[in-house]
């Protein structure tokens, strides 16, 4: 039986090779080479992070941070490269979580789903 470390590698290079994440590598790609597009994006990105820290801390996300986040999503949706790279991202998101839940398969046979345990 082939070591179980060589099959990851193999399914990371699968995952490299796959049109899911070459999508989304142009659609990056496209973005980091429009200097606008560009922050906007970083501007997403880093308001996404402060958020999220803050509720890992169990910090209280004021009003004004949540309709800062919402202001600053509508504006990159409405950007046609980053509208399409988190398009992108969603589609290797959907790709990830299948490879996990098919990974996952014999712990959840052994185990069962919580709902198989009431």
């Amino acid at each position: 039986m082939a070591n179980i470390y060589d099959s990851a590698y193999e399914l990371e290079k699968a995952i490299r090779n796959s049109q899911e994440f070459l999508e989304l590598k142009q659609a990056y790609d496209n973005v980091m080479g429009d200097e606008t597009a560009k922050k906007m994006f970083e501007n997403f990105r880093d308001t996404q992070l402060e958020l999220q820290q803050k509720q890992m801390q169990g910090l209280e996300i004021t009003e004004e941070e949540v309709e800062k986040a919402k202001s600053v999503v509508e504006l990159v949706q409405q950007h046609a490269e980053i509208s399409k790279l988190m398009e992108q991202e969603q589609r290797l998101n959907v790709l990830i979580n299948d490879i996990s839940r098919i990974i996952t398969k014999p712990l959840e046979e052994l185990y069962g789903t919580p709902e198989q345990q009431q």
